[in-house]
């Protein structure tokens, strides 16, 4: 055999170990700080349907789920800018906006007040229509990925995020706003329907932006024929 392919079991070892190392060098820790961030608000949502269920901490509700809803950028941000995502991240961000969104929805809508009254605005075909788009969108996203396509998130879909969070701090603040002794009726009417209007906007985006994630994907499964 010539020496050109000989190999030294002896040699080949500390390379293998070498290329191992590097390996595990270049890629993300699925314990790493945008990872963290995201389980961190994970833990905020459990926080806010706990405050949400209590039904008296309104403000502090309102500046959790903010708090929570802003650092939704900001673990993606340094997963792409530090080279640190990693197929977990990419599995829990969505899922996490999904549970603090759809959650809040959700237990917005059985709330109700000492009198048992439901006085957040939010009711159940809201909250059908907020779950069920977001169940059928990465349903179609399931399947096209699946297949090499790419169905990553269009404008609609993050202008539908923001209205969302939009619309549940106002239903929030609406709740805080309505237990002071000072609102008088006329306040508490205009707060209403800003509160109304902010509700039904929501729905009528994500609505849109159902929409416009269907006829994408019906466009991705023509071209496959």
């Amino acid at each position: 055999m010539p020496l050109a392919e000989q190999r030294d079991p002896k040699a080949a070892a500390p390379q293998a170990a070498a290329a191992s190392d590097a390996a595990s060098a270049v890629t993300p820790s699925a314990l790493n700080p945008p990872n963290i961030i995201t389980l961190s608000r994970l833990l905020l949502a459990v926080f806010l349907f706990w405050l949400i269920d209590g039904g008296s901490h309104w403000l502090a509700a309102c500046l959790v789920f903010l708090i929570a809803a802003a650092t939704d950028a900001l673990d993606g941000f340094i997963a792409r800018r530090y080279g640190m995502v990693t197929k977990i991240g990419r599995i829990l961000d969505p899922f996490v906006d999904k549970v603090i969104i759809g959650g809040a929805f959700l237990f917005l809508a059985v709330h109700r007040d000492s009198a048992g009254v439901a006085d957040s605005g939010v009711n159940a075909w809201m909250v059908i229509i907020v779950i069920g788009r977001e169940m059928f969108v990465t349903s179609l996203r399931s399947v096209l990925e699946q297949e090499g396509k790419d169905f990553s998130a269009i404008m609609s879909g993050k202008i539908k995020m923001v209205v969302q969070c939009a619309a549940v701090a106002g239903s929030l603040m609406y709740l805080e706003y309505s237990r002071g002794a000072e609102a008088s009726e006329k306040s508490l009417t205009i707060a209403r329907n800003v509160r109304d209007v902010l509700l039904w906007s929501s729905v009528a985006v994500t609505l849109y932006s159902g929409y416009e994630y269907v006829v994408r994907a019906a466009r991705m499964f023509r071209s496959r024929g």
